[in-house]
């Protein structure tokens, strides 16, 4: 049986297709409609799925009239009463009536079976952290078998992501979006233990340490701290950012630390959610308190799509490769011709064979450099118009990571931990201001054309990686096909090479 499993309506919706124990086909809606972080179906990306088969079952990541309930909660009244927010008639609207839903599960139940039925675990315990599903912004899963018992759960508006969210906004930042950047800025900012505990108990520890003292689904812009007001400078954000980027790894820290209180069968964890993102405080949890983890590289509400399908399928899926959606087809990976441009010194575009599943380009989607320039950085940051402190990830060679970064794992393929450079001097590109990297390793078996132009460029110069980040503009979608590859190659000069055809 084929069963569709649809997440919509919220940031970044995404359709997965699975049979049995395989994953046929799972994209973003944004690859298609060229809008960032959409929220809307489309029909093209359907259509895309149909080459794998129509789906005899379909499923939808969260219950809507549940959700309701907590948006009158949180006084959203529009949200309560409007019909077009109802995902049967968002459905219809994109596909005609073609389609309807058949059975809705609960938004982090799609999470937990997103991580746990995609890792190589029959028994493991489950961590979510996003900003809210229906009620639970944190709940804790048994897995065994086929089998997910929620232990433990943190409800609305007690939530960590929806305070990392709102001090995002309060750096002036977009919440639900920029996040990330926010953990970047960290690395630039002072530790300071006043200004630690000045945020940390005007937000949390009310009654319990996970417990917020108000409700931030509006944000905290009103938010300064009375010993270090905001003076208008880089450097004050840089500080904050530090500082709540700090509490972050804190009160993720207490979450696993519970998980292991109210899930003692297992030593294996899967994670997943929005927070699960923070690759920083992943390498925390992963080093100190769960040497086996398991995170879905797509571990936001795209990644629920997915999730919902694989509960009611109940089996474990074959996951192999993160590229599940769009297919470039037609030619192998372009070796020859992106090695000549990185010996040259350029940057150089890659799209090739079926698009990645997740937010982070893992070399079907990328755009190259040598990590050794010193140059390379601003090159890059000018292209993709992103902040001068903002740091670039390399894709190393997965038999020479541990000689390069002190590895908190054994490999990291979706580039979702971070790890300090030993040679920071010789590979200036691709290291924070903190020397650390998100690294990927990238071997044979998980992308044979991107091993190999990694390894012929070891072979010419001695560097075991490129310096790898996403094929997009600033705000816009990652390029996809044609049409959005000239837009590239037109705005920055820049080869692109869509399968063997560049200009």
């Amino acid at each position: 049986m084929k069963i569709l499993g649809i997440n919509a309506l919220n940031h970044d919706a995404a359709i997965t297709l699975i049979e049995d124990n395989k994953i046929l086909f799972a994209a973003h809606a944004e690859r298609y409609s060229g809008i960032k972080n959409d929220s809307n179906l489309n029909k093209e990306m359907f259509q895309d799925m149909e080459h794998y088969g129509e789906p005899d079952y379909v499923v939808y990541f969260e219950r809507p009239f549940v959700k309701k309930l907590r948006q009158l909660k949180a006084g959203q009244y529009n949200e309560v009463f409007s019909l077009k927010n109802l995902p049967q008639n968002h459905l219809d609207e994109v596909m005609g009536g073609k389609y309807s839903i058949d059975e809705y599960v609960d938004h982090h139940l799609s999470h937990a079976s997103s991580t746990y039925f995609t890792s190589p675990y029959k028994e493991s315990a489950v961590v979510v952290i996003d900003a809210i599903g229906e009620f639970d912004t944190i709940s804790i899963w048994y897995a065994n078998g086929n089998k997910l018992e929620k232990r433990w759960s943190q409800t609305y508006p007690h939530s960590l992501g929806l305070w990392y969210s709102a001090m995002t906004q309060r750096l002036g930042l977009n919440p639900q979006e920029d996040e990330y950047i926010l953990m970047g800025m960290a690395a630039w900012g002072t530790q300071d233990d006043d200004l630690q505990s000045i945020i940390y108990n005007d937000f949390f520890g009310y009654h319990k340490e996970l417990d917020l003292r108000m409700n931030l689904h509006k944000g905290c812009m009103d938010y300064e701290p009375s010993i270090y007001p905001d003076d208008g400078s880089e450097q004050w954000k840089f500080d904050i950012a530090a500082n709540v980027q700090t509490i972050c790894e804190w009160q993720i820290q207490k979450v696993f630390r519970k998980a292991k209180e109210v899930v003692p069968e297992t030593d294996n964890m899967c994670y997943s959610g929005g927070v699960a993102l923070n690759c920083v405080a992943n390498s925390l949890v992963v080093e100190k308190q769960y040497p086996n983890m398991w995170i879905l590289p797509n571990p936001g509400d795209a990644g629920s799509s997915l999730g919902c399908a694989a509960y009611v399928g109940g089996k474990h899926l074959n996951f192999d490769s993160a590229f599940l959606g769009y297919d470039i087809k037609g030619w192998t990976y372009p070796v020859k011709p992106v090695l000549k441009e990185l010996l040259k010194g350029n940057l150089v575009g890659v799209a090739n064979g079926r698009a990645e599943f997740g937010p982070r380009a893992l070399g079907n989607r990328s755009l190259l450099a040598d990590p050794r320039g010193k140059d390379i950085k601003d090159k890059m940051n000018e292209i993709k118009n992103r902040q001068k402190f903002r740091p670039f990830a390399p894709s190393v060679l997965e038999e020479h990571a541990h000689e390069i970064f002190d590895m908190p794992t054994k490999k990291s393929q979706f580039m979702q931990y971070v790890a300090k450079c030993k040679y920071p001097d010789k590979y200036p590109a691709i290291c924070h201001v903190d020397n650390t990297s998100r690294v990927q390793t990238v071997s044979k078996e998980d992308n044979p054309g991107y091993y190999k132009l990694i390894k012929e460029f070891y072979k010419e110069t001695g560097c075991p990686m490129v310096l790898n980040t996403s094929l997009n503009i600033k705000g816009q979608p990652i390029v996809n096909d044609e049409e959005q590859r000239e837009q590239f190659i037109k705005k920055y000069g820049v080869k692109v090479y869509l399968s063997l055809i560049h200009i």
